[in-house]
């Protein structure tokens, strides 16, 4: 799965607000093409998810625009609030996973496994969450590394700092009492999931 960059989305506007198609046409990889256009739609709803942008409009007429926060509070404000409910979520579903075999067979390769059904709903809103919550730390690398506001980079960083100590328990929770061979897998898979700072999986 490729990664894109927030500051490339953003630079695809020209200005405030864009076309959906416009933002589309601007916005290419480093090789100079155009990202898939569903794909791209899904970014820009993480985007919106993560205080960026609001989308107006429908079909060939939808539009974005920029939002930027009043205060510091505020904006601290939103991100605690995303925080906590994917906390929420991850709690929740490790709770179901945590007596659970995720996988019912992994190849001696590790690179075949077949899911238990009775885990993938769960293990499927856990990751969902676990890729939201490593969105939102980039999302704050990117606010950090790119804010003049000395208050609310301090803010940020111990939102950071939550996040990481909360997604460290999460995963030792995870792999606790888990074979070898799913202990890895799981961990590729989680991996996976990391990008650089200021990127957003697409």
């Amino acid at each position: 799965m490729k990664d894109i960059s927030i500051s490339s989305i953003l630079n695809s506007m020209n200005g405030e607000t864009a076309y959906l198609t416009d933002m589309w046409e601007n916005c290419v990889d480093d090789k100079r093409k155009r990202y898939p256009r569903s794909k791209f739609s899904a970014v820009l709803d993480k985007m919106e998810e993560l205080g960026y942008l609001k989308k107006q409009g429908y079909k060939s007429e939808i539009t974005y625009t920029q939002l930027k926060f009043d205060d510091t509070s505020d904006h601290v404000g939103f991100i605690n609030d995303l925080i906590f409910t994917n906390e929420s979520m991850i709690t929740k579903t490790l709770k179901k996973l945590d007596s659970k075999k995720i996988f019912i067979d992994i190849s001696k390769d590790l690179n075949a496994h077949k899911f238990n059904k009775f885990a993938v709903k769960d293990y499927d809103l856990f990751l969902k969450s676990i890729t939201s919550m490593l969105g939102i730390s980039s999302s704050i690398l990117f606010t950090i590394n790119n804010s003049d506001n000395s208050e609310l980079k301090k803010e940020l960083k111990q939102c950071l700092n939550q996040i990481k100590e909360f997604l460290d328990e999460s995963n030792e929770i995870l792999m606790k009492f888990r074979g070898s061979n799913e202990r890895i897998v799981l961990q590729r898979i989680l991996n996976n999931k990391i990008t650089e700072p200021g990127f957003l999986k697409i």
